[in-house]
């Protein structure tokens, strides 16, 4: 068979073919009268052979190895092509989302295309002061990416550069609300918790709605960010981890101040009274805990508090009836000090 019909068939091209020949790696089994190259089908079969090699990714030298060298043996070789392709996939993908991200911010001509560019390499830098400088100019005429500034949001170690991301970020509105929503379920532990921290800091109705939902996440610290945020949003939801946090002492003073928040809302001030006072009757809650309770109880309107504190300041453990009787004197003078009575917690 010709070269011509060879070419054809095989789909290789002629001058493949001939490069082939070069490299040693087919020779035609004969010549015709003319001279011309004539192929066998042992030799066409070959050629199928170089081909599929080649498809696998080995360069024409390994090809030739393989179909030679009775010692070459194929074990090491497919490991390292593996390797190879996976790096390659890696980069590429890298390269598929900086041009999916370029093309969502919408430049309007190179300029904005070469300054996106820029910021997406500075949020990646090594220098936490560069990814700062990023995050902060991330909103002037040609902004990063929100999908950019929700990965690094979420694996940002630096807390300054941390904050300036959140910043950026609540002020791209709820754009990033859905990749945020995805880090909350996240395998670690870190990036849960940072999507959790950037979500409460996005004041719209569709974060809050994440933080109703994060009340259930099986990361307590999730909970504890959601429920500080709801809290503050006047959620009442928000009441059963905020208690528990004050008996747990995780933030204590922090949940103690939104709960207080909250009972501004005559109707919630009882519902948080009555959750506190459920708690106290648990033979599971400590002496200091209970102080801790008895503090909370301080800044919550009402009568169900304040019967909660006259039972308190008979409390067989004599720091919590000290406590509530001091909370109770405060109430009645009207002469309640959140400095005065929170500093002992």
């Amino acid at each position: 068979m010709l070269i011509g019909e060879v070419a054809r068939r095989s789909g290789v091209s002629a001058r493949m073919l001939r490069h082939y020949d070069s490299l040693g790696l087919i020779r035609p089994t004969g010549r015709t009268d003319a001279g011309y190259r004539e192929y066998s089908s042992e030799d066409i079969q070959r050629i199928f052979h170089i081909e599929s090699l080649r498809a696998l990714g080995l360069s024409l030298r390994e090809v030739g190895r393989a179909l030679d060298d009775p010692a070459f043996t194929p074990s090491g070789l497919v490991d390292d092509l593996i390797s190879q392709t996976r790096e390659r996939i890696a980069s590429e993908t890298e390269l598929l989302t900086r041009l999916r991200r370029i093309a969502a911010a919408e430049p309007a001509d190179w300029k904005d295309v070469l300054q996106i560019v820029a910021l997406l390499h500075a949020l990646g830098s090594e220098s936490a002061g560069r990814r700062q400088r990023a995050a902060l100019s991330s909103v002037g005429d040609v902004p990063v990416p929100v999908e950019a500034l929700v990965e690094a949001a979420l694996n940002e170690t630096d807390p300054n550069v941390a904050g300036a991301l959140r910043w950026a970020l609540r002020r791209s509105g709820e754009h990033g609300l859905a990749l945020l929503a995805e880090g909350l379920g996240s395998p670690a532990a870190e990036v849960r918790r940072r999507a959790a921290q950037c979500i409460a800091e996005i004041p719209d109705g569709a974060a809050t709605a994440l933080l109703r939902d994060a009340l259930t996440n099986s990361d307590i610290a999730v909970r504890r960010r959601a429920a500080l945020a709801l809290g503050a949003r006047g959620v009442a939801d928000a009441v059963p981890t905020l208690v528990d946090m004050i008996i747990d002492e995780t933030n204590d003073v922090d949940a103690a101040d939104v709960l207080s928040t909250l009972a501004g809302d005559p109707a919630l001030a009882d519902q948080i009274a009555a959750r506190i006072v459920d708690c106290l009757a648990r033979d599971t809650v400590g002496s200091a805990a209970r102080r801790r309770l008895a503090q909370a109880l301080a800044d919550i309107p009402g009568t169900t508090a304040a019967r909660a504190l006259a039972a308190l300041a008979h409390d067989e453990d004599r720091a919590v009836a000290l406590t509530a009787t001091y909370i109770r004197g405060l109430r009645d003078t009207g002469d309640i000090d959140d400095r005065a009575h929170r500093s002992d917690g």
